[in-house]
């Protein structure tokens, strides 16, 4: 079996050696053989198993989640419902931050809407209590 080092690894895989260093500190890369010089050899699966964090870290899953997902793999298991599970409650998250974002901008169109709505749009003026720079809001 073809023996990679850090950096053959980390090239293939499409990262950094370092990248892989810490993977392996955490345990999603097992610690690997090391040559009689002490450098770590990989074996050529190895490139899937980085492939694969990559990815799911582009999903949106934090590395702890995919630690998971590769403990239910290597046990003989199938991690895919447990996957569905991870991605649903990342959808259900990206939509609940989409909503408040969106909320927060259309309360900054309402803000620049009444700016344009005013006598002299072409001048800022700093009538919102939001913005009033070096007074405090008054109490109401």
């Amino acid at each position: 079996m073809p023996q990679l080092t850090v950096s053959k690894l980390a090239n293939q895989a499409g990262t950094s050696p370092d990248t892989l260093r810490y993977y392996e500190r955490i345990g999603l890369l097992p610690a690997p053989e090391r040559s009689p010089a002490g450098y770590r050899l990989y074996g050529a699966e190895m490139i899937e198993r980085v492939r694969f964090i990559k990815r799911a870290q582009r999903f949106g899953l934090r590395l702890e989640e995919i630690g998971e997902l590769l403990s239910i793999k290597e046990s003989g298991l199938c991690p895919c419902g447990r996957t569905r599970t991870m991605l649903e409650d990342k959808i259900r998250g990206l939509t609940e931050e989409m909503e408040v974002c969106q909320r927060l901008r259309d309360d900054i169109q309402l803000m620049l809407d009444e700016q344009l709505a005013s006598e002299a749009p072409e001048e800022w003026q700093c009538g919102s209590s939001l913005i009033q720079v070096g007074r405090r809001p008054s109490a109401q």
